[in-house]
C-alpha cells in the first residue's frame, strides 16, 4: 500500500531517509530543522505562488526541510506531520527555543512596548514564541521577544507550561465569526479541520490536519444521540457539537465559523457518515 504523500515525504526523486526502504525515491536525505519565523506560512502542494493553500505553519512550530528551490522549502511540518512546500523566508535555523504559546485569537508584535506604536507582524492562537524581559507602558504589561524583535501584549500569551484548556469546545467557540478559507489554520481564517485540530490542541490533544485523517484517528464511534464535544463527520468536513442538537464549524456555505442546528447541517451535507465520541 503506497504511503500518503500528505504525511510521507516522498516525491520520485526524493524522499526522507526515514522512508528508505518502503519508497522509491532518486534519492534519500535525512532533511534539516527549521523553525516558522513568520507570524503564519502557506504550506503548499506545489512551489509555486497561485498553488492551493494545503494548510499552513504557525509561528514557532518545526519544520523538517529536504529540498530547496527557487524559494521554496519542500518538507514535513513537526506538529501534525503534514508535507508541503513552504516559503523558504518564512522559516530559520538555529532559532530561540519557545518559552510561551498564544493565547489570545490573534496577538500584534509591536517594534516596543507602547500599543501606539504602528504593529510589525501578527501572530495567531496557538502560535509559540520566545519571550524574554517585561515591562510596563500606561498601565499596560508587555513581553519583550527573546530574540530583539518587538513586544506583545503580556496577557496575549502564556508559558507553555501552562494548565490546557479543559473545554475544547468552548475554545471552538471563540472562533465564531472567524472567517472560512480552504486550508487555512490561523484566526484571520480556517478551515473545519484545522478548527478542530486548533481546538483540541489548546486541550492537550493532538489531532490530524485533514478530515479524513481526524475521522480515521479521533475517538469511537457512537450511535447514541450526540452530545457537547462529539465529533461529527461528513465526507470532506466535520462540526463540533456544542450541545445535543447544534454544532460549531468552519463552513463555506457561510464562509465563516457559525452555529447551526445538525438538522439544517444534515440537511445539505447529507447523513453524517460517524459521530465520535473523544472521551
Amino acid at each position: 500500500m503506497s504511503l500518503d504523500p500528505r504525511l510521507h515525504a516522498h516525491r520520485p526523486d526524493l524522499a526522507d531517509a526515514r522512508l528508505r526502504g518502503q519508497v522509491t525515491a532518486a534519492r534519500f536525505v535525512a532533511g534539516s530543522e527549521r523553525r516558522v519565523i513568520a507570524g503564519a506560512a502557506p504550506i503548499k502542494a506545489a512551489p509555486r505562488p497561485d498553488a492551493p493553500l494545503a494548510s499552513e505553519a504557525l509561528r514557532g512550530e518545526i519544520v523538517t526541510v529536504f529540498d530547496e528551490t527557487d524559494g521554496w522549502s519542500w518538507g514535513q511540518l513537526e506538529t501534525d506531520g503534514y508535507v508541503g512546500y513552504f516559503p523558504t523566508v518564512a522559516l530559520a535555523a538555529n532559532t530561540l527555543a519557545p518559552t510561551h504559546r498564544i493565547a489570545a485569537l490573534r496577538a500584534y508584535i509591536y517594534p516596543g512596548t507602547d500599543m501606539k506604536l504602528p504593529p510589525q507582524g501578527a501572530v495567531s492562537f496557538g502560535a509559540t514564541l520566545a519571550l524574554a524581559g517585561e515591562a510596563t507602558t500606561r498601565g499596560t504589561a508587555y513581553r519583550l521577544l527573546a530574540g530583539g524583535e518587538g513586544a506583545i501584549v503580556a496577557a496575549q500569551a502564556e508559558p507553555l507550561d501552562a494548565p490546557r484548556a479543559n473545554d475544547y469546545v468552548a475554545v471552538a467557540e471563540r472562533f465564531l465569526n472567524v472567517a472560512y478559507l480552504w486550508g487555512g489554520r490561523t484566526s484571520v481564517g480556517l478551515d473545519c479541520s484545522a478548527l478542530v485540530q486548533l481546538a483540541l490542541a489548546a486541550a492537550g490533544t493532538k489531532a490530524p490536519r485533514d478530515t479524513d485523517l481526524q475521522e480515521q484517528a479521533l475517538g469511537a464511534a457512537i450511535s447514541e444521540p450526540p452530545r457537547r464535544g462529539d465529533l461529527v463527520f461528513w465526507k470532506g468536513h466535520v462540526a463540533i457539537m456544542i450541545d445535543g442538537e447544534n454544532a460549531i464549524h468552519a463552513t463555506g456555505h457561510a464562509m465563516a465559523v457559525v452555529i447551526e442546528p445538525l438538522a439544517a447541517i444534515t440537511a445539505r451535507a447529507g447523513q453524517p457518515t460517524s459521530i465520535r465520541r473523544l472521551t
